[in-house]
């Protein structure tokens, strides 16, 4: 099959926000984390893996880890078209922070879809069984109907923050 035929790939990324005490290590949970998702994609034929962002800070909010700002951005440049992770808990340390943060990742033109590992909570917008997509996105716009105000909020320091990350 020539490159004219053959299928696109999703261009997927990997995020894993790990706490402040793997600082000591940091060298080695980058390396650790990269290969992973460089391992889980390799010879896909449905993903291209883009990037790896990993996040080692003590900061919960999304405003202040600055890869998952750079992954935000990268998501609406069109340059991430899923977002893959072992944990939801990664993604946002609570429910606001979760809802706003599917409400805007599902906002975008064109959506993103998100898959984790989690076994408890398991989320994959492919595949969209049970129309998981639908009622997440349903969750969160009410949750942002509650606030709408506290979202407009949430979304600025998002953008301030991703305003200070380098271009690359």
């Amino acid at each position: 099959m020539n490159k004219v035929n053959a299928p696109c790939k999703i261009k997927i990324a990997g995020y894993v926000k790990l706490a402040k005490l793997w600082e000591r290590s940091r060298d080695d949970a980058i390396a650790y984390h990269r290969t992973y998702y460089e391992d889980k994609f390799a010879g896909s034929a449905q993903f291209e893996l883009v990037d790896v962002y990993i996040d080692i800070t003590g900061q919960k909010e999304i405003c202040h880890r600055p890869e998952m700002l750079r992954l935000i951005r990268d998501c609406s440049c069109g340059k991430v078209e899923c977002i893959a992770t072992q944990t939801i808990g990664y993604l946002a340390a609570n429910v606001g922070e979760f809802s706003f943060l599917i409400k805007k990742l599902f906002d975008m033109s064109p959506s993103i879809e998100i898959i984790t590992e989690d076994e408890a909570y398991n989320i994959n917008t492919l595949a969209d069984k049970d129309n998981q997509r639908e009622a997440l996105y349903k969750m969160a716009s009410e949750f942002v109907a509650f606030d709408p105000k506290a979202y407009q909020h949430w979304k600025d320091k998002v953008a301030k923050g991703m305003s200070k990350i380098a271009i690359e």
